[in-house]
């Protein structure tokens, strides 16, 4: 076996263990959480996280290779250094007398002073007054009178120590669900003010996203309130925003952006005391995949990114999108929605044919890309339509098209789309403009003997 210890808290996080001493509580375990992405034997003590590392080497390339990437600087909590044995309890002994300063002794356990044995702590100064200072002067003492003066604790360690019993950890569980939770240090006045706790909370959750191999599709930021009543007015215990992306997200650069878009826009009802993230619903991540040749990399965000982040920045409904409808009608084809946060997942695709999209009608070929709303009357002269004083001339037989009766009288004026029954024209103007004509069909409606009207609907680019 191969017991790889590093050094907890990390090193290398100033603001961490100030944040501890004036009470906020480490959000979750990250570093430990991305440890088990090396090997699935992981353990935390006080001071020092264990990985059993002799399954993972032939994985990771052998122990250099390994350490080597455990001690690489891509992560704000990469340790400064690991200590390593056959037994875990004496790599956690090489690991103290490091921080401490000191040199590792060389004949092995034997030669391991006592204070950096756990067991050994509470009795340090009565062994010192016995003479005894390492673990083999521990070692050495009778069994029974060891147990009945210093407790099964200390026996059982140094049997551990010196390979005569085996190690028991209880070992690291990754959660199935991130839900952290991170008291802050101070009241938070403003919603803005929560931004630099939440970060840490973002970084505790890409940690975990890593290790499951996930994509963070929702999450939901929500806040202590340090105030019951304000005004004689009841306040709820507490706040909550609710952040969501088109696609599974594991880096928190583009999260954190909406994020603070989404705190500015907030107000506070009373001081906040703490946080509280929750990952609402993620996917399984797929990375992208690397360009063949050199110069096919796609630069630039996604453009689901840019809708997001402009919908977070502007509000909720300042971001429309087209959507494709089952109507033959053409100006009842498409209709504009909010790009909202529950959205289709890809708000920069149309939906397939089968879930909205419209099929190819026969007008579709004629059909301009510039339609009138509404469709402007066409002054009638010898039943033919005229505009600016000339008659139109017709390029096209007649494209019928007789749609929306399934609504109803009273279901159509309500939505605001009539039944129509029209005769579609491809038509040429005064000045030989191209021009997308229709002549309405009579109808029950129809008053008897009524002309038939002509419409323009559409001009041609």
């Amino acid at each position: 076996m191969l017991w790889f210890a590093l050094p907890w808290p990390p090193e290398g996080v100033p603001t961490q263990p100030a944040q501890d001493e004036v009470g906020g509580a480490s959000p979750g375990d990250p570093l430990g959480w991305w440890a088990l992405r090396l090997t699935p034997r992981v353990a935390r003590l006080e001071d020092a996280l264990l990985l059993e590392v002799s399954g993972s080497l032939r994985l990771w390339g052998g122990v250099a290779a390994l350490q080597q990437r455990i001690l690489e600087k891509n992560m704000a909590l990469a340790p400064a250094d690991i200590a390593q044995s056959a037994i875990g309890i004496i790599a956690v002994a090489h690991l103290r007398l490091r921080r401490q300063g000191c040199a590792v002794p060389t004949g092995g356990a034997a030669a391991l002073p006592l204070p950096v044995l756990d067991a050994a702590r509470p009795h340090v100064p009565l062994l010192a007054r016995l003479g005894l200072r390492t673990w083999g002067d521990a070692h050495a003492l009778p069994r029974a009178a060891m147990v009945r003066r210093f407790g099964p604790a200390l026996r059982a360690a140094l049997d551990v120590a010196f390979g005569l019993a085996p190690e028991r950890y209880p070992w690291l569980v990754l959660p199935e669900r991130f839900d952290e939770k991170l008291e802050l240090p101070a009241h938070a006045e403003s919603a803005p003010a929560l931004l630099w706790s939440a970060n840490r909370l973002l970084a505790a959750l890409q940690t975990w996203l890593r290790a499951r191999q996930q994509g963070v599709l929702a999450f939901e930021l929500g806040w202590t309130l340090d105030q019951k009543r304000l005004n004689g007015r009841e306040l709820p215990p507490a706040q909550s925003l609710r952040i969501r992306t088109a696609e599974p997200a594991q880096s928190m650069d583009h999260l954190r952006r909406l994020l603070a878009e989404r705190l500015a826009r907030t107000s506070l009802l009373a001081p906040a005391i703490g946080l509280r993230l929750h990952a609402v619903q993620t996917a399984p991540w797929q990375p992208g995949n690397a360009a063949l040749l050199p110069g096919e990399q796609r630069v630039g965000e996604p453009l689901h990114v840019l809708i997001e982040r402009a919908n977070a920045r502007l509000g909720p409904g300042s971001v429309r999108r087209p959507v494709l409808r089952a109507d033959h009608r053409p100006e009842q084809r498409q209709r504009w929605e909010a790009v909202e946060e529950k959205s289709h997942p890809h708000p920069n695709r149309l939906p397939p044919a089968g879930e909205g999209a419209t099929e190819h009608a026969p007008a579709d070929t004629l059909a301009p890309a510039w339609l009138l709303r509404p469709p402007q009357p066409l002054e009638v002269r010898g039943g033919r339509p005229c505009r600016g004083g000339a008659a139109l001339r017709l390029l096209t037989r007649p494209c019928r098209i007789e749609a929306g009766w399934w609504a109803g009288e009273s279901l159509a004026s309500e939505a605001g789309d009539e039944a129509v029954a029209r005769d579609y024209f491809m038509a040429q103007g005064p000045a030989q403009e191209l021009l997308w004509v229709y002549c309405e069909r009579p109808t029950s409606r129809t008053p008897a003997g009524a002309a038939p009207r002509w419409f323009l609907h559409g001009i041609y680019a």
